[in-house]
């Protein structure tokens, strides 16, 4: 994928976040991730049944890096079981890392591959990922 459309998937996002509310978020579990460097920070609500992520939505301020892979992040997980957006959190974490990926269930989060040339950027895409972890937690400690 060519810098261009990485970039236009990434404003896209950023301009037309999917499920930016705080809306109806009753029973769903509530986690916060921020950065301490920056302004981003994310308040992630987290709907889980039966093992699977139903719904995820979230509110906060974070700049067009955040917000774009909050948004991206979202679309993967909706409909996974916990398994499997484990297994899509350590891929994606490889990915950063610069370790081996299967870039098969990334979709759009493919357009962060290159984010470990940019250091600072890696706390921008993983912040959604951290609160997604937490709630993982969360939910297999209750």
């Amino acid at each position: 994928m060519d810098s261009n459309m990485k970039r236009e998937i990434i404003l896209d996002n950023y301009s037309h976040p999917t499920n930016k509310t705080r809306e109806n978020t009753e029973g769903y579990i509530e986690v916060n991730s921020n950065s301490e460097s920056c302004i981003d920070n994310i308040d992630l609500y987290i709907k889980i049944e039966d093992g699977r992520i139903v719904d995820i939505k979230f509110d906060g301020e974070a700049c067009a890096i955040s917000t774009a892979s909050t948004s991206i992040m979202i679309k993967n997980m909706v409909g996974k079981s916990i398994d499997e957006v484990t297994s899509m959190i350590d891929n994606f974490e490889n990915m950063l890392n610069e370790r081996e990926y299967d870039d098969s269930n990334l979709n759009e989060a493919i357009v962060f591959d290159e984010t470990y040339k940019q250091g600072n950027r890696k706390t921008c895409v993983t912040l959604p990922y951290t609160g997604i972890k937490k709630a993982l937690e969360q939910y297999k400690n209750n």
